[in-house]
């Protein structure tokens, strides 16, 4: 037979997944949660505590031409996206009972942020462009989530959120950038490594950040990484399976170094509570994505440093969750 007409007919038999890089016709939804309450660490709720998400990204079809020509014009040949968030975190003392924080523990604190973003991927890298405006203070709501979640689970209130830092407005300009690097396939099981910097200016926290995660499944090629809040390694809520089934199990580091962090600084020129931040905070991470019909499930457990001086207790752990469905 015709060397061609085999080739043709090998091609017709694969299975409909395009490479990531292609024109996909899907936008998504992802939920996501945060919490340290799974920790083994006592007691479980204080510092970052728990942090909310809700965003929809756009299908490549759908992202307005001036932000497509703008990607281009900034890294190149490039598919295009924007995405949409809204997410809260809640941030509290180690000792909850208290209805003030001593002066050397984190303040109480909550953030309610929206972020808008242009993804912009080739092949082998993802660049994420992010402005993001919101409130820390009162009106992010975090008391009544927080108490309001604890009486729906019979559990005392959080008592001194009456002292939380004050309302302010919030504004950060974030940059990702991850490359995404193969390394080895074998028997049909692949390994690759992502590399990432990251920065991030505002009155929110302003940061520069460096970390690296290592992968071992099958369709590494579907996405950059697992989802996560700012900061930490964040391969985005996008993904664009490369086969039937996808999975990765996945470990990571990354190194932030901190100029100013408005959750434990309170605002710039206004009194309130406050801790000394710590500049150099690191993370790891590791965990397990699963990619099928449509939908990517992740879990990571994190373990961060100190973000401030004289935090107690040593590593500050939590997990993190998140689903994804395409539409």
């Amino acid at each position: 037979m015709n060397p061609k007409i085999l080739w043709v007919l090998a091609a017709t038999a694969l299975p409909p997944f395009a490479s990531a890089q292609a024109q996909d016709a899907a936008s998504l939804w992802t939920l996501q949660d945060e919490n340290a309450a799974v920790s083994p660490q006592r007691p479980r709720d204080h510092f970052y505590t728990n942090g909310l998400r809700l965003g929809w990204t756009s299908s490549t079809t759908m992202a307005p031409e001036r932000l497509i020509d703008l990607g281009r014009d900034l890294w190149g040949d490039c598919e295009s996206r924007i995405g949409f968030d809204v997410a809260q975190r809640i941030d509290t003392p180690m000792d909850t009972g208290a209805t003030i924080a001593a002066p050397r523990d984190q303040p109480y604190a909550g953030l309610l942020i929206g972020d808008f973003s242009l993804l912009s991927d080739t092949a082998t890298t993802r660049r994420v462009l992010t402005i993001s405006l919101g409130v820390a203070g009162p009106w992010a709501g975090g008391e009544e989530i927080q108490n309001g979640f604890h009486r729906l689970i019979h559990r005392p209130d959080v008592r001194g959120w009456s002292n939380q830092i004050p309302n302010t407005p919030a504004f950060e300009l974030t940059h990702e950038r991850i490359w995404r690097l193969p390394v080895a396939s074998v028997a049909g099981i692949e390994a690759d490594v992502l590399p990432s910097l990251a920065t991030g200016v505002g009155d929110v926290r302003n940061y520069v950040q460096a970390g690296v995660t290592v992968r071992i499944g099958q369709g590494l090629g579907s996405d950059f990484g697992v989802p996560r809040p700012r900061p930490g390694l964040n391969g985005g809520d996008t993904f664009q399976p490369t086969r039937a089934f996808a999975w990765y199990v996945f470990a990571g580091a990354d190194g932030q170094a901190v100029g100013y962090d408005l959750l434990l600084q309170s605002a710039p020129f206004r009194s309130g509570p406050h801790v000394s931040p710590v500049w150099d905070v690191a993370e790891l991470q590791g965990g397990l994505a699963v990619m099928a019909l449509g939908m990517r499930l992740t879990v990571a457990y994190v373990a961060q440093t100190p973000t401030f001086a004289g935090q107690r207790g040593g590593l500050h752990q939590f997990a993190s969750a998140s689903l994804s469905l395409r539409f």
